[in-house]
């Protein structure tokens, strides 16, 4: 049987996904298991390495950009080893920043925040199949998606994604600008490296690609080296066991923290209309009746037990699991990454140099709230602790009663007065270093 790829509507490549597949993957020396078996199976036009769709259709500069040798990682080879990176953190712990240093190497492929569409597609579900979908059910979910990214497979997306996608093709792929690989050749040919010549914005990217093709964004995933994925959806580093023991995975989870006091504050101010409450009682000093202490407790706790079972080094998790405070992160941008790239096992690039050096030392303020949500760019070291200005005492003090061990555990010094809690000329953050790498 001959698997090829043909002419499609309006001069369109069309391969089958098992054809993309056997060939990226032939060409990469990728060795999964479920890829050994379609190889097995089928007989294309791969020989040696050598993608034949491009003399078929020569026009077409995603298809054939994808068969050139210079489209593959340099580092990959038979034998070289695949890293998965998950950045493991919760909302308003500096995760979009973070992500970047990952993102801006060019022999990683990142995807930011994918989970978003499983949860999107449980929560609208009837309420009937909802109260069958418990947490068990829900993670399960997550992890199979994460396990299907990080061998490349994006169209297993569409099982969540809607509107469902036509053709493997869909517009609503959630911060697709987040990711310069999916605003960049071959995914997206006029996209380049984004209109200031770096980071992709909200605006231009979906304008200039248009709607995203899941199978070129397969076939660029195959393209890099290595896959990194941000999450603020699994609670604990317990629920990633599995994928930390899947051999077909070289998992490595970047646990990124941050003082819970300074992570209210930020989701305050990001999502005013859920924290009106909050915001009410650090306008007036008077707590609201109605003020739900519920999620910055289950914050705290799952932030303290996924650190006390990575600085256990369990078996399962030895060599696995990093834990980086944001604060520590923003005073030492330059030096911090290193230690995450050392800790990944890989070289950083002189793009992610760059980026810091570019990104770090910013203090002007974002023009639009959906950039100020996501904002990549700030001047690190002066946002670090700037909650301390914001935040009112009556709510620090209640939050430190709520999370005390948690603070104590991430090396955060409560404040006993307003005069402290204002004094910037002390930090609350105590040197600490995490040993977990052994």
């Amino acid at each position: 049987m001959h698997v090829g790829c043909r002419g499609g509507g309006g001069g369109r490549m069309e391969c089958s996904w098992k054809t993309v597949l056997l060939l990226v993957c032939a060409s990469l020396g990728v060795q999964y298991t479920a890829i050994r078996t379609l190889r097995d199976s089928l007989s294309g036009p791969c020989h040696g390495g050598v993608y034949h769709c491009q003399s078929r259709q020569p026009k077409d500069s995603r298809w054939r950009a994808l068969c050139d040798d210079s489209m593959l990682p340099m580092e990959m080879s038979a034998t070289a080893s695949r890293r998965h990176i998950l950045l493991f953190t919760t909302t308003r712990s500096g995760s979009s920043f973070t992500g970047q240093l990952f993102n801006q190497h060019p022999g990683i492929f990142y995807v930011f925040e994918p989970l978003y569409h499983v949860q999107q597609a449980f929560t609208n579900s009837s309420s009937r199949l909802r109260r069958a979908l418990d947490r068990r059910a829900l993670l399960g979910a997550y992890r199979d998606l994460l396990l299907n990214l990080y061998t490349c497979d994006l169209r297993f997306l569409e099982n969540y994604i809607r509107p469902e996608p036509q053709e493997h093709i869909t517009g609503s792929f959630f911060r697709r600008s987040s990711s310069r690989a999916l605003c960049s050749n071959p995914v997206c040919p006029e996209g380049g490296e984004g209109a200031s010549g770096g980071q992709p914005d909200e605006t231009w990217c979906p304008k200039k690609c248009g709607a995203l093709n899941l199978t070129l964004a397969s076939m660029a995933c195959l393209s890099r080296g290595h896959v990194a994925i941000k999450t603020v959806r699994v609670p604990e580093v317990g629920d990633l066991r599995t994928l930390t023991e899947d051999p077909r995975l070289d998992l490595r989870i970047v646990h990124l923290v941050r003082d819970p006091r300074a992570i209210l504050a930020s989701r305050m101010m990001a999502f005013s209309e859920q924290f009106r409450a909050w915001k009410i009682w650090n306008a007036t000093g008077r707590k609201p009746r109605y003020v739900d202490l519920s999620q910055i407790t289950s914050t705290c706790r799952d932030m303290a037990e996924s650190a006390e079972t990575g600085l256990q080094r369990p078996a399962w998790l030895r060599g696995r699991y990093l834990l980086v405070r944001y604060e520590d992160l923003a005073l030492n941008p330059a030096e911090k990454a290193r230690e995450l790239y050392k800790f990944v096992g890989l070289e950083m690039d002189e793009n992610v140099r760059s980026w810091i050096a570019q990104n770090t030392n910013n203090s002007v303020p974002s023009t639009s709230e959906w950039n100020y949500k996501y904002s990549t760019t700030r001047d690190s070291k002066a946002t670090a602790e700037s909650w301390r200005l914001r935040l009112g005492f009556d709510i620090v003090r209640t939050l430190q009663t709520l999370c005390n061990d948690t603070l104590s555990l991430l090396g955060y010094r409560v404040v006993h007065s307003v005069a402290d809690l204002r004094n910037m000329s002390n930090s609350l953050v105590e040197p600490r270093t995490f040993q977990t790498l052994l």
